[in-house]
């Protein structure tokens, strides 16, 4: 390829494979904002404890389906193309967003079929992910994948932040705007890759592993479905993990996971690459974007709860209104990744990956940490400028990271291994729900309901009302506040709230009462949570430390099958930069 011809295709690269990620980080939260409009809008009530399973895979949905599809994609794009399975990704993707968009069902019918539709833009969004990052490595030189993998990665983990934002800025006006504002894009990228896109890639047609991709998907889907029916009530309990349901499928989940691996031990053309992680900046890199990744999913819940069901309606915002101002409130998260991510890219194709990756980590550690020490109702100031740290942390952390474990994988398996990584980020951001969800409800059960029933009774709520009320399990509170309803006025219903003088109505469904009854219980489940994030990010600057230096660059087609040279797996490959 001719040099001016290979600069210029770079970055029409670069910027395809931005925009592609961009969308599909974006789907993965633009929906949890819009969720209250989402179900006013297919007449289903949220909050009724039968439809919260249509609320939670309304949002983990998606990011289930791309958990278990990408490395079966980045795997197949190796055989067969990257940039074929790339395009396909755009057209399903487009094509599945129109669809959610002209939804004409109502109640659990209409939900059915948004799933329905958001497990296919799913699979479209796994197409994507598994293939822009080695779409990206394979056009540019290794001297700047840092830059270029640092533009594309921050502006992918942006994306989920963006689409709070414009969840809540889209739904009020319509919630179908919500998917259709997707279109237009999809097809304008789906056209460009088509005309713009070539193959750089040398694909090796290979059997499809069948019982690889069996096992491997069942596995995550059983697990993951886990997770969804442990944050729910069962047999009289605020949490569902000690049921029979949820213990039968985690055993099944790790059980077809072992058999995974066995599988993939005997396979001649293996889906996963064991052998990959015989690389050591692969294999840290790997784990501590999956840490990483488990610290940062479960943050945006709480911090969506925090504002959304405290702060907001404590200054004054109608609970209406808290979705869209949690957003724009959350915006120092947005740009300080914007603006670290790249730079940190560009300095660790001069410097290496270690130094930046693992101070990232431990300056998100020093944020969480700095969190615990706020009230609960505190002054912005110190909030913002402690969500920018955290940023900036998880900026400086995230695109060197992902330059080094892409730059780390020889050419052959650069679909596969990156689709590998991407899949333990993903998959990490559904257990990390599960993780932050769980000990915000064990800290709500211990003490919400007793102080529920005595502040409702203290403002005129009978004793049977109260008692009603202080029983419903803490995770429908949980999601009053995270959707925007006023959690008071939905639990009590409009018969109680009528039989109240005027004054106690006020009061009960005001701006403050919810957030006073709710701060003590929150906080407790909320510095949980926190120190289990900083946990996570402690791990993960010590495994991103254990990566080695600047990673070995590997140029040259790696047939299916050979060793993985020894340069690959040096302890220190300091002293053999390349490039």
């Amino acid at each position: 390829m001719h040099t001016v011809d290979s600069d210029r295709y770079k970055w029409i690269a670069l910027l395809n494979a931005t925009l592609a990620v961009l969308l599909a980080t974006l789907d993965g939260s633009i929906t949890i904002i819009a969720m209250p409009d989402i179900f006013r809008g297919i007449h289903l009530d949220p909050l009724v404890p039968a439809n919260s399973l249509y609320l939670l895979w309304m949002i983990l949905g998606y990011l289930v389906v791309t958990s278990v599809l990408i490395v079966s994609l980045g795997r197949l794009g190796d055989m067969v193309g990257r940039v074929k399975i790339y395009r396909l990704g755009f057209v399903i993707y487009t094509v599945a967003s129109l669809l959610l968009a002209i939804d004409w069902m109502q109640g659990s019918a209409g939900a059915i079929y948004l799933i329905g539709f958001r497990v296919m833009q799913g699979v479209g969004g796994a197409c994507l992910l598994a293939n822009a990052a080695a779409i990206i490595t394979d056009a540019f030189p290794a001297n700047q994948r840092g830059m270029a993998l640092g533009i594309n990665n921050i502006v992918g983990v942006s994306g989920f932040f963006i689409g709070l934002l414009l969840g809540g800025l889209l739904a009020p006006i319509n919630w179908r705007l919500v998917f259709l504002i997707s279109v237009p894009v999809g097809i304008f990228g789906t056209v460009w890759a088509y005309r713009s896109l070539r193959e750089l890639s040398s694909p090796k047609a290979a059997p499809i592993d069948w019982w690889g991709n069996a096992t491997f998907a069942l596995g995550l889907i059983l697990i993951m479905t886990a997770v969804t029916y442990g944050i729910r009530p069962a047999g009289g309990h605020a949490l569902g993990w000690g049921s029979p349901r949820v213990l039968g499928l985690l055993a099944a989940g790790v059980g077809s996971l072992i058999t995974f691996v066995f599988v993939e031990r005997r396979s001649h053309d293996p889906m996963f690459r064991l052998s990959l992680f015989r690389i050591r900046a692969f294999t840290f890199g790997t784990l501590s974007t999956f840490l990483s990744s488990v610290a940062r999913g479960g943050l945006m819940f709480m911090l969506i709860i925090w504002l959304q069901g405290i702060w907001l309606p404590q200054h004054g915002y109608d609970f209406i209104q808290t979705p869209l101002w949690a957003g724009i409130y959350m915006l120092p998260l947005t740009i300080g990744m914007l603006f670290a991510g790249p730079v940190s890219g560009y300095l660790s194709d001069r410097f290496g990956a270690r130094p930046f990756a693992t101070t990232g980590m431990l300056l998100t550690a020093v944020g969480f940490g700095l969190l615990l020490l706020l009230p609960t109702n505190f002054s912005y100031g110190p909030f913002g400028l402690i969500l920018l740290l955290i940023a900036i942390g998880m900026g400086l952390f995230a695109s060197p990271n992902r330059a080094a474990v892409m730059n780390s994988l020889p050419r052959g398996d650069r679909g596969a291994g990156g689709a590998m990584n991407q899949t333990f980020q993903n998959s990490a951001q559904v257990l990390s729900i599960g993780v932050f969800f769980t000990l915000m409800i064990i800290g709500l059960a211990s003490t919400l309901p007793q102080t529920m029933r005595l502040g409702l009774q203290a403002h005129g709520v009978s004793i049977a009302a109260a008692h009603h009320a202080s029983t419903l399990p803490p995770v429908s509170i949980v999601f009053a506040a995270f959707l925007g309803y006023n959690p008071i006025q939905h639990l009590l219903g409009p018969h109680v709230l009528a039989g109240l003088s005027a004054h106690n109505q006020s009061i009960l469904t005001g701006h403050s009462f919810f957030p006073q009854l709710i701060s003590a219980p929150f906080r407790d489940g909320l510095h949980a949570a926190f120190l289990f994030a900083i946990i996570a990010c402690v791990i993960a600057a010590a495994a991103s430390l254990m990566r080695g230096g600047h990673p070995a660059h590997d140029d040259d087609p790696s047939p299916v099958g050979t060793p993985i040279p020894r340069r690959l797996l040096v302890a220190d490959p300091e002293e053999q930069h390349a490039g």
